[in-house]
């Protein structure tokens, strides 16, 4: 949907701009058609008269012409920048046949699209080199397959990949609460998944169910078996679950009142955090027998505290539990909608410029692509002498000045047996450089 309504947007900005060039043109060419109509009157009467053609009259015909030349030039330049607004619709639009090609794909035989996102880092590649055929994957508005953006390199081997694929999969499928099918695809695939693995998913997929029928009975009685936990990650899911139970407490009018008081008691441990929410919900028993709902806490009533209490809970216990709130395969495919137009644009330039060594290494992409602040998970150091991404292998190394550059670069700079800072001028010795982690 994203997709489509950035399409939107940009028919939307042509047309403003065709509207917007159309009124601006046709007001142009009527100033410019009055006045050459003004000049015309003044030599036909010139004519008439049998005067000879004055200095003054030939300096204004100069300076028509000079305006019916300045006029085109700038119509044809504004004609040319509604040109660039509609190449950013086709593109646009490229994006949006990129994801629909991109689900197509994955149930034609010989292709897959596969990745990890690890700071923003995405791979895609074909499951079947040799296989490969002009039908392998539709193209919509492509040229290049997008099966062969990736070398099989990549992966370590056929079987390797098909099992990292089926594994997203089935996690996604265990994830979206689409048991059966998980468990239908692990049969087929022979794929052999562990009861631990599963046991996390099937929990969280069945108090989220009782949520959605509006039962807090399972996720009150998960949130207080795992309460310690949940206070050290700062969470404040108990005290909205308890919340929401006062609130239907509430709704069901005064003669639930006493049973209201009464839950109150559960309020007793938050009161240092929610105080003022815990009086909210106090002052709302004056209005209990003229009705919430047209009371000043009729907010309480709302249905989206349900939506938000669903959000919480997912939140919170993957957290706790180690998991993602987003499956890694719903992640991967949305970056690689993004990732994809531009490795095939510079995979056809490196095929192009014959330069295919720059594309060598199997855990990082040729260029840096930006996929957003959503994909963010963790912080990436670039050493600024190399202009590489520091890994296990070269660590980021602290001087004792303060700088900070990686081991390679450190080793690269060490001159007999001393190492001065590239940004300062302090000299050091190379072995009281500390290693340190973001």
């Amino acid at each position: 949907m994203e997709q489509c309504a950035s399409v939107e947007r940009e028919v939307d900005k042509v047309l403003q701009k065709f509207l917007t060039y159309g009124q601006h043109c046709e007001q142009s060419l009527e100033e410019l058609l009055h006045y050459v109509g003004q000049l015309r009157a003044e030599l036909a009467n010139a004519a008439l008269q049998g005067t000879p053609l004055s200095a003054t009259l030939s300096l204004v015909m100069s300076q028509c012409c000079r305006k019916i030349k300045d006029t085109v030039q700038k119509l044809a330049s504004d004609h040319k920048d509604i040109h660039s607004s509609v190449s950013r619709v086709g593109k646009a639009i490229d994006r949006v046949s990129l994801r629909a090609s991109l689900g197509w794909g994955w149930g034609c035989p010989g292709a897959s699209v596969s990745g990890s996102v690890g700071g923003g880092k995405v791979s895609v590649s074909s499951m079947d080199a040799e296989s490969r055929s002009p039908v392998s994957c539709p193209r919509q508005n492509f040229d290049s397959e997008i099966c062969g953006v990736v070398s099989d390199a990549v992966w370590d081997s056929r079987e390797k990949q098909q099992q990292i694929l089926q594994m997203a999969i089935v996690e996604h499928l265990y994830q979206q609460g689409m048991l059966s099918v998980a468990e239908e695809l692990c049969q087929e695939s022979t794929l052999n998944v562990d009861l631990d693995f599963k046991q996390p998913f099937l929990e969280l997929n069945r108090i989220l169910e009782a949520l959605h029928e509006q039962d807090l009975g399972p996720a009150l009685e998960w949130a207080i078996s795992h309460r310690q936990r949940l206070l050290e990650l700062n969470s404040s899911l108990e005290f909205k679950l308890h919340r929401l139970h006062f609130i239907r407490l509430l709704a069901s009018g005064p003669e639930k009142q006493l049973e209201a008081l009464s839950y109150a008691r559960h309020f007793q441990p938050f009161a240092r955090l929610h105080q003022r929410e815990i009086q909210v919900m106090m002052g709302s028993l004056v209005y209990l027998r003229l009705g919430l709902e047209k009371s000043p806490y009729c907010h309480l009533l709302d249905n989206s505290h349900w939506a938000e209490i669903c959000e919480t809970f997912t939140r919170d216990a993957c957290s706790l539990l180690g998991l993602s709130v987003e499956s890694p395969l719903s992640v991967s495919f949305a970056s690689g909608c993004v990732a994809l137009p531009v490795l095939m644009n510079i995979k056809a330039v490196i095929e192009q410029r014959q330069c295919t060594g720059v594309w060598s290494h199997k855990d990082e992409l040729p260029i840096e692509i930006e996929l957003g602040m959503k994909c963010w998970y963790h912080s990436v150091f670039a050493c600024p002498i190399l202009r590489q991404q520091t890994s296990d292998s070269n660590p980021p190394i602290k001087l004792i000045c303060g700088h900070v550059i990686s081991r390679d670069a450190l080793n690269k700079l060490i001159n007999g047996g001393k190492l001065k800072c590239p940004y300062c001028p302090m000299e050091q010795n190379p072995a009281d450089g500390k290693r340190i982690i973001f």
